[in-house]
């Protein structure tokens, strides 16, 4: 019998034939207007559902221009940016070419049997203040606490910005449906806007959103309401980074992930998965050392039997060992984009080609990153 890996599973509405992932990664190969390039961006995730049944998540997306502060990054909140997500238009005249078909990238991944979530971002104090100068935005966070080797401290938000931005992701949710997206997952993890509220590192705030672990999960807890509101909880999924010191953040306090998953589950028993990092990543880097006491059974524990992907430093046999033992779904990244045909490789290091390049939007990094000769990774 076949590792749990390779079985199918229901995720929200969704079957897929196997439980490897793409992880989300934060490409930025967008314009500096934060619209992806066509028809790379096509391509790319169009490549990837190199195998039907397939789940992707697709790099982080910023959910409006004030929550931004980041140059090639796509965003989900403008109707070109929804148009360019939906259809991937080639500038030719339809009366000389009349069968020409313009293919959505979300239809391109559906065409291929394979589903594709959206990752909603807002970035808070991680997002770069002269670009939200040039902007016109405000460089906000949860306090006013600098980033890890930044001078300037953000504005600390106001409790009706606060109830914006949840508005802000029930929209972008609505955005992300609309360009044919099968859903969204909200990105709470890595330091950025949502995990800076649960940290008490960057949350020195006094008010309803501060001191307390009840208070610190408030607003991640809000902007899930508000997304399942939008779109409904089948279609909605939250990812956390519980033991990442990454931008500045101090570690994740367990009863800090107690609550906001307990409260997750008893609040939304149908929403479609959890997303976790393991705690051997740092950012994008392998840590070199992991405590005892850091791993995820705890959050395992309180989310089961709901769906859980799980993501961060995972071979082909460390993968079927955490799903055969858990049932997990298992993201891959880095081995993702070099390897398009991930299924049919042996996920080694001599078989696995790890690829990690600076922003560029040159077809050939993007798309032609070295593809190596398959080994059956489906035995």
């Amino acid at each position: 019998m076949s590792s749990k890996l390779f079985q199918p599973t229901k995720v929200g509405t969704m079957i897929f034939q196997n439980r490897v992932v793409l992880a989300p990664m934060t490409r930025m190969r967008a314009s500096q207007a934060n619209v992806p390039h066509l028809p790379i961006a096509k391509d790319y995730y169009a490549q990837r559902a190199h195998t039907p049944g397939t789940f992707l998540i697709s790099e982080a997306t910023i959910i409006a221009a004030k929550a931004g502060g980041r140059d090639y990054a796509p965003g989900i909140w403008s109707d070109e940016q929804i148009e360019v997500w939906k259809q991937a238009r080639i500038h030719v005249s339809p009366l000389l070419f009349p069968l020409l078909k313009f293919n959505q990238i979300t239809d391109a991944v559906h065409e291929k049997g394979c589903f594709i979530y959206c990752q909603l971002w807002a970035l808070g104090r991680s997002g770069f203040p002269e670009t939200l100068d040039r902007e016109g935005f405000p460089y906000v966070s949860v306090s006013d606490v600098p980033l890890t080797g930044r001078s300037r401290a953000p504005r600390p938000l106001t409790v009706p910005e606060i109830k914006e931005y949840s508005g802000l992701y029930a929209q972008a949710a609505l955005n992300a449906v609309k360009a044919g997206f099968d859903g969204v997952e909200i990105n709470g993890a890595q330091g950025h806007l949502l995990d800076q509220f649960t940290r008490d590192g960057p949350n020195t705030r006094t008010d309803e959103y501060g001191g307390s672990i009840e208070n610190r999960v408030k607003f991640p807890l809000e902007v899930i309401d508000a997304v399942v509101k939008a779109v409904g909880a089948e279609r909605t999924a939250y990812r956390i980074t519980p033991w990442s010191g990454y931008q500045g953040m101090a570690f994740f306090f367990i009863q800090v992930g107690e609550k906001l998953v307990s409260q997750t589950k008893s609040q939304h028993p149908d929403l479609a998965y959890l997303h976790i990092m393991e705690p051997r990543i740092f950012g994008n880097f392998d840590r070199e050392t992991v405590g005892p006491d850091e791993e995820n059974d705890f959050i395992r524990n309180i989310w089961a039997p709901k769906t859980l992907i799980a993501a961060g430093g995972y071979n082909r046999q460390t993968a079927m060992e955490a799903a055969d033992k858990t049932g997990d779904l298992i993201a891959f990244g880095r081995h993702f984009v070099s390897n398009v045909s991930i299924h049919d490789c042996g996920l080694s290091a001599r078989t696995i080609e790890r690829h990690s390049t600076s922003q560029t939007t040159t077809q050939r990094d993007i798309l032609t990153i070295p593809l190596l000769m398959p080994r059956s990774f489906l035995m």
